[in-house]
């Protein structure tokens, strides 16, 4: 019995809501929670400009899906550090499981390395080796984490940032090296002379004693 006003809906068009339906769930799950736990630098902040930096961090997965993150979405993170070097540690209920490496200013970590069932403890731990920006600003962002679903966009909510306050050089503040000045030394002994001449008084005995031998000579 159909209701008056209303087409009744055919089995084949239930199905496709149904397919339909399931093919919004598989693409779009929902986003982990991401939350930074620990953090490191060496040297400790501020940063400077010009410097090299080495920033550790931790962050937790807490799941919100069927598992602890969705094999078909991906983590991208990003750093504002110049030629940076990542290392990539997945840590499962305490124990090491994936390691990845990677180079430049954006890393990636595919949602399979890090789908588990929601009972395990998932954490994730991300060292960068860098060198700090020439910048003017106040801050730095170190380490931006993002999650990405299946089509590559970000996952609204999913972003995690980790900044340092940052020093950046200023000309005005530049001063030129000096030499700081120095008194000359006294000299202690007496100058050197230079061979083939005579000082004053070296001169007026060798004169006298040739006027003497002269008049001893004259007498004899």
């Amino acid at each position: 019995m159909s209701i008056p006003g209303r087409s009744p809906v055919s089995g084949g068009a239930t199905a496709i809501l149904i397919l339909i339906s399931v093919a919004l769930l598989i693409g779009s799950p929902a986003a982990a929670t991401l939350v930074l736990t620990n953090e490191s630098f060496s040297p400790a902040p501020p940063l400077v400009s010009g410097d090299g930096q080495h920033a550790v961090n931790t962050i937790a997965i807490i799941p919100a899906g069927a598992t602890t993150f969705s094999r078909y979405h991906t983590l991208q993170m990003q750093t504002d550090l110049v030629n940076a070097r990542w290392n990539i540690q997945v840590i499962v209920n305490g124990i090491p499981a994936a390691q990845q490496s990677a180079s430049g200013a954006v890393a990636f970590v595919n949602g399979y390395l890090l789908s588990y069932p929601t009972t395990s403890d998932l954490s994730f731990t991300v060292a960068i080796n860098g060198a700090v920006p020439v910048s003017t600003g106040t801050n730095m962002t170190v380490l931006q984490v993002t999650e990405l679903d299946n089509g590559g966009a970000p996952v609204p909510g999913s972003s995690i940032t980790v900044s340092a306050p940052l020093l950046s050089p200023s000309p005005a503040n530049k001063t030129s090296p000096t030499v700081p000045f120095t008194t000359p030394p006294v000299a202690t002994t007496a100058p050197a002379r230079s061979a083939g001449f005579l000082s004053a008084g070296s001169l007026f005995a060798s004169v006298t004693a040739a006027a003497v031998y002269g008049y001893v000579r004259s007498r004899r």
